[in-house]
């Protein structure tokens, strides 16, 4: 999955990922994909959420050592 924009939240805890994240996706268009890459835990429960929330799609998530990888698809 290619995505349009990448986001290195990686070294900030919650709420940064998710606050650059909103603003990140702020600059897309529908349909378009933002990565984030992030090393806070919580993330991963914060990223579900905020997409549940927010009508944009958690295409994908994977964890690689530590180190968090979401595909968010932004939604209408």
């Amino acid at each position: 999955m290619e995505a349009t924009a990448t986001l290195d939240t990686k070294g900030m805890n919650c709420p940064l990922p998710i606050l650059k994240a909103k603003k990140a996706l702020k600059d897309l268009s529908a349909g378009e994909v933002l990565e984030v890459i992030a090393t806070d835990p919580g993330s991963v429960k914060d990223f579900d959420s905020f997409c549940r929330t927010t009508g944009n799609e958690l295409m994908e998530t994977n964890d690689t050592d530590g180190v968090y990888q979401f595909m968010i698809k932004k939604g209408v």
